[in-house]
């Protein structure tokens, strides 16, 4: 998919800077923040979906090769780098909320992440543009401009807890992810993307897994190959060319269901697990059948329509940011517990003031 204009701003640094937002009254759910000390301390750093099944996060183990079960020498674990996609996280519905920011995040430090390195990641000025121009039914119910976005308060409390913040104008969070996965894959770690955008499903593979909350049991799950297998009954690989054919109503991308009736997922899956992908699936249609005929008169009646939902759907891997070393380092949890629970105080004074 081509990139915006080559113009794209450098990694800039984030102070945003919104008005004052009343919140609706309601008492915050209760939570423990659990930090673990430790001595060293690393540089400072530089400037939805089905729920399903929780599993603790994997045992950190040393460097040095480990015996299995067999007797056989098992490969060290890869060390892992997180992504947090902040701007989800200060929202309760559609309504801004610091008081679920600080709960996810303090939950994301004590049980998620830990000391692993985290880079938290915003969306840039007009980081919707682009595909707005390609459908104008893009996201077109969510608000533009000023205060939509994570503001300065949250950008200080990530930063004070030594997470670096990015932020690239012109590109969502998602392509900016997107594109430090494929560097930090390079590096030779894992990478976990603690978000609740399916959009990320297209990035799951053996080493990359989400992390996301679910608002009902009021924690953070993770999501993995294997949950996306069982789900959906076809390889991550696939999800992508999927999601053009049963659209995204979250993100205002339509399927062809409304245009096809009878052109379902199950019909989608058959056909990808065929063919591979979109492109393939679509020139293969263009010169014989491969399937009945409601769906060959689609492939080929709406060939143009389902290349553009992939156009906008991709995430981009060519964002113009380049990683840090200091952002792979262990994180320094040591202000964990004043910082989140000197930002829980003053939000709970904030409410008690709203309310009078």
């Amino acid at each position: 998919m081509p990139p915006p204009a080559a113009s794209a701003a450098p990694v800039a640094a984030v102070i945003a800077s919104s008005s004052a937002v009343a919140l609706t009254p309601r008492r915050p759910l209760p939570f423990r923040l659990r930090v673990t000390s430790y001595s060293s301390v690393s540089s400072s750093p530089s400037p939805s979906t089905s729920a399903v099944s929780s599993s603790p996060p994997p045992a950190r183990h040393s460097r040095k090769q480990l015996v299995g079960r067999d007797g056989a020498t098992a490969k060290p674990a890869k060390p892992r780098v997180f992504f947090l996609d902040v701007n989800p996280l200060c929202f309760r519905g559609s309504q801004r909320s610091l008081g679920a920011f600080s709960r996810w995040l303090a939950l994301f430090f004590s049980h998620v992440s830990l000391r692993d390195p985290v880079v938290a990641v915003l969306d840039g000025e007009g980081g919707n543009e682009y595909r707005r121009r390609l459908l104008p039914s893009y996201k077109a119910h969510r608000p533009r401009g000023p205060g939509t976005g994570a503001d300065s308060r949250v950008i200080d409390v990530l930063r004070e807890c030594n997470v670096p913040v990015v932020r690239v104008d012109g590109y969502e969070a998602d392509d900016v992810v997107a594109t430090l996965t494929e560097q930090v894959l390079k590096r030779g770690f894992r990478v976990v993307i603690g978000s609740p955008d399916k959009d990320f499903k297209q990035l799951i593979s053996e080493d990359v897994q989400l992390v996301m909350p679910i608002p009902e049991i009021g924690r953070w799950s993770f999501y993995t190959l294997r949950h996306y297998v069982a789900q959906y009954k076809c390889d991550p690989t696939a999800d992508l060319s999927l999601r053009c054919f049963i659209g995204d109503e979250a993100d205002g991308v339509p399927g062809i269901q409304h245009l096809v009736p009878g052109f379902g997922r199950k019909t989608a899956v058959k056909l990808l697990k065929k063919h591979g992908s979109l492109e393939n699936l679509l020139n293969t249609a263009a010169v014989r059948t491969v399937g009945k005929d409601y769906a060959q008169d689609a492939l080929v009646k709406h060939a143009d329509y389902l290349r553009k939902n992939y156009e906008v759907l991709s995430l981009k891997r060519d964002v113009n940011v380049q990683l840090d070393d200091r952002w792979l380092s262990t994180r320094d949890s040591c202000n964990d517990s004043s910082v989140l629970s000197d930002f829980i105080l003053k939000f709970n004074e904030g409410q008690k003031t709203n309310i009078r």
